[in-house]
């Protein structure tokens, strides 16, 4: 017969019983084991595969007076594996409520199925204490893990009422740069997390993330907010301690494979065979004074034990990322663990830019022009004109560059702005070529007249544009239909309106024009004779940080008094360059352009009508057959 007042008592004890001096480290490398499913090294832990996780997983012990820990760190170091071995080792050793943020709730399943599941599975000693989820009333879901003494729960960082759950005294917070900068109107989910944990003495938070941008990083943040802790490794020559830095991986020759690490004491190069045992020498030193609470680790994937990320390996991704913003930045955020700096790539100065103009002439297309691309500025009393050749990987020779003033309301500067986009320009091979698509801006205050200049210019590649000053919107968007016939029906061959992402193609331009290099993807040339007026509006914005109740925000933001058609007619070149990709196979899209302008494909005009086909009061008979437009559009033209 059940004593329920054995059972109270038994229960009451265990609830006084201190939490066991066993470290997290200890208890990993003691029970954990690695799913086949989930891990590219199946089989027993081992903490000296990846000895600068000890001391990250040993503050997250009971024994252990930090309250939070910080851990900004790059790809493959190991990372989540360490916050997992938290998990269990609090299911196994120290059971209490615990939660689990994930950047939403999708991802918070697919992490429960993918590695929690396999790793509950692999360990009997979780095993015996989580039942499976498929008994009744086990208390086993995918967002939900019971346990004596506990519970995991699992939940997303867009997802309010999960935050709301319950008071937790464990709190893994992971990915959270990649979390919302408001939920629900409620506020920050870091902070709508940390609140769960406000009842307990004893509480432990982990925030994990590879940072992002700049002064918008919450793991940067939070880092700067610790002691700072780096890892340093002895050197095997000289015995200097020091962390690894990228700046002292040198190689020869763009050869990856000879990838080496230069001391900083004696000047060595250090070759990668000795990183295993130098990360089992390195030790954890905090670089300043901290709050005694909180601790923050750094660590970039150059620590990444042989066999995972090589120092060669990185090395080809720079080679690879170096001169394209966009792959930089991943490389700086996931390979470096380091935040992306905007403005450093903003930082152009217009005498600099003035100076790298180079020896051909304008209105003409150096040998590297493929294709030509236009981009229109409408301002009140001017409309603004810029013609870029570009050629293989982006890389672009301005053509033309032209301030036509007037009305734009009248019909006079519109035939000029037609006359300019018919232009013919002679490429270096004696040959004449012309703007393939222009893009013009609708935004503004002629966004009628703009439309009536497109709409019979379409099958010219004549097309509006509409920008979007929001970031991670794509550089080109899907277009929607802008006119109607008698019946408010869409004409699916009247005017379209494409939406630019702006600030996107402003990031892009802006990291480019920083790379000097004479020539190579993405760099931007400039003929001689070009006034300083049109750098000056190239570079006439920045990147500032606004902040939107109390949150960090990145807006590209003019200089005070100054002018910026050109970089917004450069913005509309490279967009009418993005349309071309939607209208064509971009892997071959280069060799296909080059084969145009040798000769050997025809180029023609795209037969596009001028109005709706199947409207009654244009051609009533006309049959549309599937597939008239499809085939290869560069041979279209």
């Amino acid at each position: 017969m059940l004593d329920g007042a054995l059972v109270y008592r038994e229960s009451f004890f265990a609830g006084l019983r201190p939490d066991p001096l066993l470290t997290v480290s200890e208890w990993a490398d003691e029970h954990r084991l690695l799913s086949q499913k989930a891990s590219a090294e199946p089989g027993r832990w081992r903490t000296d595969r990846t000895p600068y996780l000890r001391e990250i997983m040993d503050t997250l012990s009971p024994s252990s007076p930090i309250q939070s820990v910080v851990f900004m760190k790059g790809a493959q170091v190991g990372g989540t594996e360490a916050g997992n071995n938290w998990m269990g080792y609090v299911v196994h050793n120290t059971p209490g409520p615990m939660m689990l943020v994930q950047p939403s709730l999708d991802i918070a399943k697919r992490l429960s199925k993918q590695r929690i599941a396999p790793m509950i599975e692999e360990m009997p000693v979780l095993r015996e204490l989580i039942a499976p989820s498929r008994e009744r009333d086990s208390g086993n879901t995918m967002l939900v893990k019971e346990f004596p003494g506990g519970v995991l729960i699992m939940t997303g960082a867009n997802s309010a009422a999960g935050l709301r759950s319950m008071p937790v005294r464990f709190l893994f917070l992971d990915e959270i740069d990649a979390y919302p900068s408001d939920i629900d109107g409620e506020g920050d989910p870091v902070k709508l997390a940390e609140k769960r944990t406000t009842t307990f003495v004893r509480k432990k938070i982990f925030k994990v993330s590879t940072p992002t941008i700049k002064d918008m990083s919450r793991v940067e943040k939070e880092y700067e907010a610790s002691d700072k802790r780096r890892y340093f490794v002895p050197c095997p020559h000289c015995g200097n301690m020091d962390w690894m830095r990228w700046k002292n991986i040198k190689w020869e020759n763009s050869d990856p494979t000879t990838a080496a690490l230069a001391c900083e004491g004696c000047g060595t190069l250090i070759e990668e065979r000795y990183k295993t045992s130098m990360l089992a020498k390195g030790e954890w030193r905090a670089t300043c004074e901290g709050d005694g609470k909180t601790a923050g680790f750094h660590l970039s994937s150059l620590y990444s034990p042989i066999g995972w990320k090589s120092w060669a390996d990185i090395v080809a991704e720079w080679l690879e990322a170096k001169g394209d913003p966009p792959l930089l930045k991943t490389f700086v955020n996931t390979v470096l663990a380091e935040t992306w700096e905007e403005e450093y790539s903003a930082r152009v100065g217009a005498d600099g830019l003035a100076e790298r103009c180079e020896e051909y002439e304008l209105m003409s297309v150096p040998a590297g022009g493929l294709v030509l691309t236009a981009g229109v500025d409408v301002q009140d009393n001017r409309i603004e004109v810029v013609v870029r050749a570009w050629g293989k990987d982006e890389e672009s020779w301005l053509v033309n560059y032209v301030q036509i003033y007037g009305d734009p309301s009248k019909q006079e500067i519109w035939n000029q702005v037609d006359n300019l986009l018919l232009q013919e320009y002679k490429h270096s091979n004696g040959k004449k070529m012309k703007a393939r698509v222009a893009m013009l801006d609708s935004g503004g205050h002629f966004t009628h007249e703009v439309y009536v200049f497109c709409r019979p210019r379409r099958k010219r590649n004549v097309l509006a544009g509409k920008g979007q000053s929001q970031p991670g919107k794509p550089a080109i968007g899907k277009p929607t239909r802008q006119d109607i016939n008698y019946r408010s029906q869409t004409l699916k061959r009247g005017v379209e309106l494409w939406p630019i992402g702006t600030d996107t193609i402003k990031s892009v331009i802006y990291g480019r024009l920083k790379n000097s290099d004479p020539a190579g993807a993405g760099i931007y040339h400039w003929p001689i004779g070009l006034t300083n007026e049109y750098f000056k509006q190239l570079t006439a914005e920045k990147q500032v940080t606004n902040y939107v109740n109390g949150f960090a925000k990145r807006i590209w933001k003019k200089k005070d008094g100054a002018r910026n058609e050109a970089l917004d007619c450069e913005v509309y070149a490279y967009a009418a360059l993005q349309y071309l990709y939607t209208r064509v196979n971009r892997a071959t899209i280069w060799q296909q352009l080059e084969k145009i302008l040798h000769g050997e494909i025809q180029a023609k005009e795209e037969d596009t009508p001028d109005s709706e086909p199947n409207s009654p009061a244009n051609n009533p008979r006309k049959i549309v057959r599937p597939g008239r437009r499809g085939g290869n559009f560069v041979k279209s033209w």
